[in-house]
């Protein structure tokens, strides 16, 4: 067996082990030897070097019946910090996460629109660095960086291929990243990273086939198939935004004109309702509506309508066995959920699939992408490649 071989059937060995107990926690030894089929010597190598390398804690406790003492293993969920962030129009969000995939802070900022990408990852820098000292967080302990960002994004060589909502065109996002910040980046589509954290810690753990659509600064799907994020041929796969419905539409953000998401989208709504009022934001919006302004009452219809579209459009193309909704539209506003619930969506969903599908509302709420992205950091720092 040629060196390369070995050293690779080391690594995904130890990748095996690592995410077993990660898994299984607490854990011992002879449990791992016999889940993994490996010898307990190499088990016993493999724990030393994880526990050298201060990510695996012992501890001892007594087995019953014969009263020997075994070493029981977990994570030390605090060795090892990988960042989530997620990117949109006029925000950004950034999360700290251990090892266990839990948040150790999450935060939220402004951002300006305007600002060059360059601009972005620097403010985003500065920001950083400044959190690091508020929550007295080692930098050292950070092992990557996960971007979420809406949009076509290669994810394999990390360029933003086109965001609308960001301004973004061929980007090369990771490389901006790992220049400014100093750490290993990848960069994902938002949704996508938020499908992921749905199927690891949200709505989707059991779901065969989920299709999750997110309605806010833009409008997006994602696909997840027996666990797996279904990306289509260049990671675009669930662009739902951007299918057009009314080729004499309005002009969309990219260009094309009667995309879906100028009926739904936050900035397209704002736009329609600036026609008769100096509204600046979605909550005026709606409670420009409960006042009985007829106007106002006609924009949020129209999208609700719209929004059903959307749903029958995905069920009628994926035929999925749960749909998640998310974003701020549906997350905030009760009408909306009103509008799914009792109803009135039904009445526009193809009659063969009515019962075939749950609806589910994102449980993650504004932890979602920046819990996703830095799963996949996480993902790529473990990741065992031959």
């Amino acid at each position: 067996m040629q060196k390369h071989d070995q050293d690779y059937i080391k690594r995904k060995n130890r990748d095996t082990v690592f995410h077993l107990i990660k898994n299984h926690a607490p854990v011992s030894r002879a449990q791992l030897a016999r889940m993994t089929g490996m010898s307990p010597t190499t088990v016993s190598r493999i724990v030393a070097e994880l526990d050298e390398q201060g990510y695996v804690l012992e501890s001892e406790s007594v087995t019953s019946g014969v009263g020997r003492k075994a070493a029981w293993l977990t994570l030390n969920r605090a060795m090892v910090l990988t960042i989530g962030i997620e990117l949109d129009k006029t925000r950004f969000r950034i999360g700290i996460m251990d090892l266990d995939g839990e948040l150790v802070v999450l935060k939220e900022y402004e951002r300006i629109p305007t600002e060059t990408p360059e601009a972005t990852v620097m403010h985003i820098q500065r920001t950083l660095d400044q959190l690091f000292d508020e929550e007295k967080i080692d930098p050292a302990k950070v092992i990557g960086v996960g971007v979420g960002i809406p949009g076509i994004i290669d994810h394999r060589s990390g360029v933003v291929i086109l965001s609308a909502q960001l301004g973004w065109h061929h980007v090369p996002a990771a490389a901006l990243f790992h220049e400014h910040l100093g750490y290993e980046t990848v960069i994902d589509n938002e949704l996508k990273a938020r499908a992921l954290a749905e199927h690891v810690k949200g709505r989707a753990i059991h779901s065969r086939k989920t299709a999750l659509i997110r309605f806010g600064s833009g409008v997006g799907s994602a696909l997840i198939i027996e666990g797996e994020i279904y990306r289509g041929e260049n990671n675009s796969a669930g662009e739902i935004g951007h299918t057009v419905i009314d080729p004499m539409g309005t002009t969309c953000e990219c260009g094309k004109v009667g995309c879906l998401q100028t009926y739904i989208a936050e900035g397209a709504l704002l736009k329609e309702a600036s026609k008769y009022s100096s509204i600046t934001n979605l909550p005026e919006l709606f409670e420009a509506s409960r006042s009985g302004h007829v106007w106002a009452e006609q924009i949020v219809r129209k999208a609700m309508v719209y929004m059903g579209v959307t749903i029958n459009n995905i069920l009628c193309m994926y035929n999925p066995d749960s749909i998640i909704l998310s974003g701020d539209i549906v997350e905030k506003f009760h009408e909306v959920r009103t509008f799914m619930d009792e109803g009135e969506l039904h009445a526009m969903i193809w009659e063969p699939l009515l019962h075939s599908f749950d609806i589910h509302y994102s449980s993650l709420e504004v932890e979602g992408v920046v819990l996703g992205s830095g799963m996949l950091a996480q993902k790529k720092f473990f990741r065992v490649t031959h």
